[in-house]
Parts: structure tokens; C-alpha cells; sequence
């Protein structure tokens, strides 16, 4: 089956019901979604295919074949990178990191979608992603910083 990641084609040896997750970890090397809970509740596993975000522990490769899948690594471009990710950055937005590739993914997805979100909005974007260090109001704020930052 063949895939394509971060603007390039992969071949893959998995079965079609794979995990899209599984392929991007095992078969890719790709660290920046994580395994999180299985079941598409933490938001830890968020990708993007074509443009739209993901819970790719969910989503069985073979769904994804033919489509444009990003990662947090596909993110920035140029050896730079993306605007919310060097908020998150300024913004210490990260404890343990464990939840940021998937938050950083949802709320890109967000900026692509409405570009001034409200703090309401961007609460609502990211309600579905867990964050157990409670870094909430520094995610919040980057992700605020990377919308000025864009516009």
C-alpha cells in the first residue's frame, strides 16, 4: 500500500486495518503523534488528513491511502518552523509533552479554519485533547501567539 506523508510517498507493509498510528511510528519512524489511550479520546494521536484533523489510532491506514497526511514533523516547512510551534516554544506551553503534537495539530487545524479564534473558540477546538500537566492557560496562550503571529 502506498502513503503519503509530509508531502512524500512511503510504501508500507501493513495490513489495510492497521492503525494509521502504527504505520507512522513502526514503519515511518515518526515520534511526533504519540499513543495515547487507543480510542480516540485523548487527542495525543491527531494528524492531519487532507487538512482535517485526525485521531489516527482510530483511523485504519488503508482510509488514509490516497490522501495527504501530516504529522507534526510535515508541519513547518523549510528547515523552519511552523508559527504555532515556536509559540508553544516561546510560550513553555509544554510540561511533560506528551499531548502537544496533537494539540499543536488540532489547533492548526483551527488557525486554517479561523484564523482570530476567541478564547472560547480555541477552548472548544482543544476540548477534546488531555493534557494531565495542567499547561492548559500556556497552550492557550500560544496558541493566541501563533494566530497574531500569522496573520
Amino acid at each position: 500500500m502506498q502513503i503519503r506523508v509530509n508531502g512524500r510517498q512511503h510504501a508500507v507493509q501493513a495490513a489495510p486495518d492497521t492503525p494509521l498510528l502504527y504505520v507512522l511510528r513502526n514503519e515511518l519512524q515518526l515520534n511526533g503523534p504519540k499513543f495515547g489511550c487507543g480510542l480516540s479520546q485523548c487527542g495525543a494521536c491527531t494528524v492531519h488528513l487532507n487538512g482535517k484533523p485526525i485521531r489516527s489510532c482510530v483511523t485504519p491506514v488503508s482510509q488514509a491511502a490516497g490522501g495527504e497526511i501530516t504529522t507534526l514533523e510535515g508541519l513547518g516547512g523549510d528547515g523552519k518552523l511552523h508559527p504555532l510551534q515556536q509559540a508553544f516554544l516561546d510560550e513553555q506551553a509544554g510540561q511533560c509533552g506528551y499531548c502537544l503534537s496533537g494539540m499543536i495539530m488540532t489547533a492548526a487545524a483551527l488557525l486554517t479554519e479561523n484564523p482570530r479564534p476567541s478564547d472560547d473558540e480555541i477552548r472548544q477546538a482543544l476540548a477534546g485533547n488531555l493534557c494531565r500537566c495542567g499547561s492548559h492557560l500556556r497552550i492557550l496562550r500560544a496558541v493566541k501567539r501563533a494566530a497574531e503571529a500569522m496573520a
